[in-house]
């Protein structure tokens, strides 16, 4: 298994360009590196000093980099679920729909990026992929993609349960889903309480994201007011998904010390300004990402306490809203929500008490 490493923060501030010289530094140091980037324009190829393409390349040496383009993808996916709906049904109704005609969905390139992390991750061919997205809250909501589909299959099972249209497709769902997300589901996956490969995708999904060792993020920043901002709000929103942020970057010759002291608890550095090409003086000052972080996780159990501390930086308590209904605890921040999966000692049981302190809303039960 690969980690997984990604960059958040405000648009110009340079997060392409610290992805890049992550992607060199951790290949000079051995390990095999995919940098993968989510932006189709040839802005991140002009950066790179190398042709992207939407198949994996060579760049430099335990350097391989992709240029992911979502149509593409879901063309490809598209075509094999003509194949499958040609062998499994009498009368097929998608042979006239080709793939180059689909539009992209909102939110489904987010969906289509994971899928192919997944599966570069699950081929023992990388160390470390290198994740170049928005940098935003779709980027976020990408990594928040597994647990909030496990909150509506949980939820929703009763209604698939009764569902005559789940039954009529069950047959069909298997050998799409096998050949799309490379696992075989079926229509009685979503209605079934007991272990199946649908809910161990998911929980293999929701695990990554818990590990920071597996998937982190950093913080890229300038010492502009609007970008230390945004940031700021960025890392707080990060652990709404659950997605641990190990640290902040300021780029741009910005003041250390004015940037400081806005990320209390989060290792800070300094980039030097960059000259063109120049990716080794860039890679030297970047700091050891693969270490282990001293910043506070997402979500940390004191279970002899009977408490759960969800730690939401950048954010105060009029900001935070809590809800409980039935054995589900939900948390609003922001643009966010989280339906908190508790440990078994805890589910189902009602909150008896929640404060926010230190950055963090502690929940008692």
């Amino acid at each position: 298994m690969a980690s997984i490493l990604t960059f958040l923060g405000k648009g110009g501030t340079g997060r392409t360009t610290v992805a890049i010289a992550t992607a060199h530094k951790l290949a000079s140091l051995g390990a095999r590196v995919l940098f993968v980037e989510q932006d189709s324009s040839p802005v991140p190829a002009l950066l790179l000093g190398s042709e992207l393409s939407p198949t994996v390349a060579d760049i430099a040496p335990n350097l391989k980099a992709i240029q992911l383009s979502a149509t593409t993808l879901l063309e490809a996916g598209w075509n094999q679920v003509k194949e499958l709906e040609a062998q499994y049904l009498r009368s097929p109704t998608l042979k006239n729909v080709f793939g180059q005609e689909l539009g992209v969905l909102p939110g489904i390139d987010e969906a289509l990026a994971l899928n192919a992390i997944r599966e570069y991750d699950q081929s023992g061919h990388y160390d470390v992929i290198v994740y170049d997205g928005a940098g935003d809250l779709s980027t976020l909501r990408m990594f928040g993609i597994p647990e909030v589909l496990d909150w509506y299959i949980r939820r929703f099972r009763k209604v698939l349960e009764d569902s005559d249209i789940v039954k009529a497709l069950s047959p069909f769902i298997g050998p799409v889903t096998s050949t799309i997300l490379t696992v075989s589901w079926s229509g009685d996956d979503f209605t079934q309480q007991s272990t199946n490969p649908a809910k161990d995708l998911l929980a293999q999904g929701k695990k990554a994201i818990a590990d920071p060792q597996r998937v982190a993020a950093y913080l890229v920043t300038t010492d502009d007011p609007l970008a230390i901002v945004q940031a700021k709000y960025l890392w707080g929103s990060a652990q709404q998904v659950g997605l641990s942020v190990k640290g902040a970057i300021l780029t741009q010759g910005g003041s250390l010390e004015t940037v400081k002291p806005q990320f209390e608890l989060l290792d800070v550095i300094a980039l030097p300004q960059q000259k063109p090409g120049d990716w080794q003086s860039l890679s030297q000052a970047l700091p050891d990402l693969r270490a282990p972080t001293s910043a506070p996780l997402p979500i940390t159990l004191d279970l002899a306490a009977r408490q759960v501390k969800v730690f939401l930086p950048s954010f105060d308590k009029t900001q935070v809203k809590l809800t409980q209904y039935g054995p589900e605890i939900t948390i609003d921040a922001g643009n966010q929500r989280h339906n908190l999966d508790l440990p078994p000692a805890l589910r189902g049981q009602s909150i008896q008490g929640a404060k926010f302190q230190n950055q963090s809303l502690i929940i008692s039960f």
